[in-house]
């Protein structure tokens, strides 16, 4: 599958995070991934990745309604053949809290320990290496040291990185797994397997919580949803009648002046925020279900 790469030079957080927003939020065509990281003192990088190049005159004209004047950016193809394996073999391991994030190209040289997880940089979402998957699995060793979690979902799973953590962390708990993507289902499912999840991580196809069995009688005792603000904040009503009482969101995928949003939609709908961790202009949120008197 062709793709194609728009690159802006590195510029100030603020200019940076108009950007990432303004392809994030372009439908025609839509990018499969943006990325915001820095790079160097102060300075952010914004790349964006399409199946078909996007049209830098429209771009230009959307930019328009920003406040500081975006600076030009460079769209160029990248090479079928070896842009995966030259990212893989470029990618170093990522530790969140006592969980490593590596490649199958580190396996020989990281030892073997218990939160170790391999995961690929491929077509699926959630490598470890963007800051805010890390911010969540940094949430997730937060939150399994100081209570039980029975029952785990993972909206929106991707590589599957979060449920397979969550499986480590939470021995006893049951996982389940679901992304509305068929490739990112199949992915998260061999992730799975080969990380020894198998059996305590249940991948399936599901949109939101509109399966059947994401509809449990005492609610999930934490919810994982590394998805955009959009999605989050339509899922706020379902979110809480998914979660049984006391029960824990972690929201993830947010720059962080997006973030305010979602905590106000999220306290409409029954739910206080418990910590917000940032970094690299991105914000997770974790929020805990209120009791029906509080609201």
């Amino acid at each position: 599958m062709p793709l194609f790469k728009l690159r802006f030079p590195p510029s100030a957080l603020a200019v940076a995070r108009s950007m990432a927003d303004l392809l994030a939020e372009r439908a025609t065509p839509p990018a499969l991934a943006v990325t915001l990281f820095e790079n160097g003192p102060g300075r952010f990088v914004v790349e964006a990745y399409y199946a078909t190049p996007p049209c830098l005159a429209d771009l230009a004209r959307g930019a328009w309604s920003l406040a500081t004047p975006m600076p030009s950016p460079v769209l160029e193809a990248v090479p079928d053949q070896d842009w995966v394996a030259l990212s893989q073999a470029a990618l170093p391991p990522v530790a969140a809290g006592r969980f490593l994030v590596h490649g199958r190209h580190d396996r020989e040289r990281i030892r073997p320990q218990r939160m170790a997880i391999e995961i690929e940089a491929g077509a699926a979402f959630g490598t470890g290496h963007n800051a805010t998957t890390t911010l969540c699995l940094e949430a997730i060793d937060r939150l399994v040291r100081r209570r039980c979690f029975r029952s785990v979902l993972d909206l929106g799973c991707g590589t599957g990185v979060l449920a397979i953590a969550a499986a480590r962390a939470i021995p006893g708990a049951h996982v389940l797994a679901v992304d509305n993507d068929p490739l990112a289902v199949a992915v998260a499912h061999t992730n799975a397997r080969l990380n020894g999840a198998g059996p305590r991580v249940r991948v399936m196809a599901a949109t939101d919580f509109a399966h059947a069995r994401l509809r449990r009688p005492r609610g999930f005792d934490l919810v994982l949803a590394n998805l955009l603000p959009g999605p989050l904040i339509a899922l706020a009503p379902a979110m809480r009648r998914g979660l049984g009482p006391r029960g824990i969101a972690v929201l993830c995928g947010l720059l962080d002046h997006q973030a305010r949003e979602l905590i106000a939609t999220y306290r409409a709908a029954g739910f206080r925020l418990a910590a917000r961790s940032r970094r690299a202009g991105w914000t997770v949120l974790t929020l805990e279900r209120t009791a029906d008197s509080r609201r």
